[in-house]
Parts: structure tokens; C-alpha cells; sequence
């Protein structure tokens, strides 16, 4: 069964429609692939664009990974310096200065990557 909203969509054409719908049954014009050679760049720029960000945050983060974990673990010192009912028993089972910082580079990957993914 054919919608009747379809049909006369169909019969109702005007001059604009009919001169649109030759203009996009003629064959394209002959370029000699210039209009390739400009999706191809438009292409590479935008690829480009979308790995600047994140190759820039993994070299800063390559280089600001020796200070991160010197500040993890100074502040690491410091917690374990506050006194115990301050701090409790949560001193004593804080992972490593290497795994928080390890797996908060694991975590910025992660979100940045899936960025890339969603893009």
C-alpha cells in the first residue's frame, strides 16, 4: 500500500522542483579531481585537528608525570604524618604514589580516547 501523502507530494511539482531534480540527474561536471583533491585536504585537516589535543596532553602529561608523582607523594607524607583519629585506618590502606598516578593517566586516556571515538 503507497501513501497517498507521497502520491501527491509527487504531482505537486513546480518549475523549482523540476529544474532541482534535472539539475541533480545531470552528470558531473568533468574537474579533472579537483574537487577530490579538496575533500582530501578538508579530510587530512580535520584528522589533523582531532589529534593535536590529545597528542599535546600526552606529551604534557609525559612531561608532568615526574612532578605529579612527586606532588602524589608528598602529599601522600603528609596524610600519613596527621595523626591517627584524624585520619584513621585509611592511611594505612592507600595504594602506592606509582598506582594513583598510573591509573590517573590510565583514566585520562580513557576519556580522551573515547572523545576521539564519539568524534
Amino acid at each position: 500500500m503507497t501513501s497517498k501523502i507521497i502520491n501527491m507530494a509527487e504531482r505537486i511539482k513546480d518549475n523549482e522542483d523540476r529544474l532541482l531534480e534535472s539539475m541533480f540527474a545531470s552528470e558531473p561536471i568533468a574537474d579533472n579531481g579537483f574537487s577530490e583533491q579538496i575533500v582530501r585536504r578538508v579530510r587530512r585537516k580535520l584528522f589533523v585537528r582531532r589529534l593535536t589535543l590529545p597528542i599535546a596532553a600526552l606529551i604534557g602529561g609525559a612531561f608532568a608525570y615526574k612532578s605529579l608523582a612527586g606532588l602524589v607523594s608528598a602529599l601522600y607524607r603528609i596524610l600519613l604524618q596527621l595523626p591517627g583519629d584524624v585520619v584513621g585506618s585509611a592511611a594505612n590502606s592507600l595504594p602506592s604514589v606509582q598506582l594513583i598516578v598510573t591509573g590517573g593517566l590510565i583514566l585520562v586516556a580513557a576519556i580522551l580516547s573515547m572523545n576521539m571515538l564519539e568524534d
